[in-house]
């Protein structure tokens, strides 16, 4: 996340390869009705199979026009003893999850055993009525503006470009801005459920998945078997509370980086950027020098907001911090290309319109710019270099064409079977204190604690990915208390 993002984005890093399914137009004439259709399930390669869900524009007005959800499964490898099919959500808001599972199958393979591993691209999203807005070098553009606002002029370019990104994505998507909702995103799931045939869902949502499931437990508590939070949102939390959890967990996670590189100056395998003088240091003076003269990387130029993103991305995940350790000290030489690079590879796991979209109809924004002035205390205090860059991020929301429909608060799930949390104590996207608020607010629910850096639990820690997978298989807990490392 940039300035130019919504502070309540949460990606978790996937990689992007699209499976053709059925292209998606913006509205479907015709009725729609609450009983889906069951899925008519087409081969498109590698073991997938792919479909759609039709399922109500507007759910208020279910008869007044249909969408289709793009969906994808790997059918279970022991069909002998299949359970059903486990949705996925990947996170977001924007995540591609039909790419998502297809890229991810292998590293699932033991829950594949049991169920049929479904994906759906969420309504606005990939191949389901996508919300369009800016393409190509004016997204790039976009993208790359300096959000530290620190003079007038600058301030006011920024609030343009805002208004702009707006004015495009009313003008190109118009019909489904109103209706991209994680409310209504949270019905699609129940409709694909009953599609693929399912009694009760199980499902697994990390990230904004996490957001995206609360949802769904809270209106359809008795229709669920089995569910897994991992990364997980505190529904309680206004925008600007949410950003400044988020700015708080990326400088916690960017403490552990520049301290890890600061002990390995001298290790076999020494980090570079610790080589001629303190890496945060050098950090904020690399960062400053972006801000006045960005480096050019082709037709392109690493400005410091995408160099910040390019941070950002590295630390999402630890294994990536070699990847840091070399694209800060390419940068500081004066080869902007693989920041960019890290930058992309964040950008390229979500879409950022429906990002947008998503976001602003869920969490309501004060459209006085004063307001957003009044948090430069408190989020330079939580980091002095994600702040600054963040700080404005909820501003685009105020200018959106539609009323947000999302409204701040706890969610129960009354009468829901044990839902599992899981939490890591340094996750820079969807910190800690967020798994064990939500573990609060739903009774029954059981907190899971992975110690370590890094977003979502799942694969980061055997010990984390096989209490989820037994949960989900033989509905079998981990204890109360229990710590993965």
């Amino acid at each position: 996340m940039t300035g130019r993002v919504p502070g309540v984005l949460i990606a978790v890093t996937l990689l992007a390869t699209a499976c053709t399914v059925n292209p998606a137009g913006l509205v479907r004439k015709g009725s729609a009705t609450p009983a889906p259709k069951k899925v008519a399930w087409s081969d498109c390669g590698s073991g997938f199979q792919c479909g759609t869900v039709d399922v109500p524009l507007d759910y208020s007005h279910p008869n007044a026009g249909s969408i289709g959800i793009a969906i994808n499964r790997k059918p279970a490898t022991d069909a002998k003893h299949r359970i059903g099919s486990l949705l996925i959500n990947p996170g977001g808001p924007g995540g591609y999850g039909v790419s998502f599972v297809r890229d991810s199958a292998a590293g699932l393979s033991n829950l594949n055993q049991r169920f049929d591993l479904v994906g759906f691209d969420p309504r606005g999203v990939g191949q389901s009525s996508p919300v369009q807005c800016l393409d190509g070098s004016q997204l790039d553009a976009y993208k790359a503006i300096d959000s530290v606002l620190d003079d007038p002029q600058e301030k006011q370019a920024y609030i343009d470009a805002d208004k702009s990104f707006v004015a495009a994505c009313q003008q190109r998507s118009g019909k489904v801005l109103p209706f991209v909702d994680t409310v209504s995103a949270a019905r699609d799931i129940d409709m694909i459920r009953a599609a693929v045939g399912d009694a009760k869902l199980t499902y697994l949502g990390f990230s904004y998945g996490t957001f995206l499931g609360e949802h769904y437990a809270h209106m359809f508590p008795t229709h669920i078997r089995a569910m897994v939070l991992d990364g997980v949102i505190d529904p309680s939390l206004d925008a600007n509370q949410q950003l400044l959890i988020y700015v708080n967990g990326f400088e916690q996670n960017l403490k552990a980086f520049l301290s890890d590189c600061s002990a390995r100056k001298a290790a076999a395998k020494p980090c570079q950027f610790a080589q001629s003088g303190d890496p945060g240091t050098k950090l904020m003076a690399l960062m400053q020098r972006l801000d006045t003269t960005p480096l050019v990387v082709g037709n392109r130029q690493l400005t410091r907001a995408l160099a910040v993103t390019g941070v950002q991305s590295a630390l999402m995940d630890e294994g990536i911090w070699p990847y840091l350790d070399q694209g800060l000290t390419n940068a500081d030489r004066g080869s902007g290309q693989l920041l960019l690079q890290l930058a992309d590879l964040l950008y390229g796991e979500f879409s950022y319109a429906a990002n947008v979209a998503i976001s602003c109809m869920d969490y309501p924004v004060d459209s006085n710019v004063a307001s957003y002035d009044a948090l430069t205390q408190s989020f330079q205090k939580a980091s002095p270099l994600f702040g600054p860059v963040w700080q404005y991020s909820n501003l685009v929301c105020a200018n959106w064409p539609v009323k947000a429909k999302g409204t701040p608060g706890p969610l129960n799930a009354i009468g829901a079977p044990p839902v599992l949390i899981v939490g890591s104590t340094n996750d820079p996207a969807t910190p800690y204190e967020g798994a064990v608020a939500v573990n609060k607010q739903i009774a029954g629910s059981v907190l899971l604690t992975r110690n370590g850096n890094g977003h979502t639990a799942y694969g980061s820690s055997q010990c984390a990915s096989q209490s989820e997978d037994v949960y989900l298989i033989d509905l079998t807990l981990p204890a109360a208390g229990t710590v993965c490392q």
